[in-house]
């Protein structure tokens, strides 16, 4: 599987990633070694979700929902 998320940093602000292990990913941005741009911010939560099983289309929505003003990422919060 393949994972497309949206974590909320203790800062208030979000990071768009993916990964094939959300949990795995989560524990690595807390340790502050998941993201240059997380580093510093934690603790992190999981914001969204989506799953998908072709690598191709998660990296597509990847960057479909980095491209989203803040409000319309704030809309799609499913956790």
């Amino acid at each position: 599987m393949h994972y497309v998320y949206i974590l909320k940093c203790a800062d208030n602000t979000l990071y768009t990633g993916w990964t094939t292990n959300i949990e795995k990913r989560i524990a690595a941005h807390n340790s502050g070694k998941g993201a240059k741009y997380t580093k510093g911010r934690g603790p992190v939560e999981l914001f969204y979700l989506e799953t998908f099983e072709e690598k191709g289309r998660a990296l597509k929505r990847e960057a479909e929902i980095k491209k989203l003003p803040r409000n319309k990422k704030e809309l799609l919060k499913n956790i």
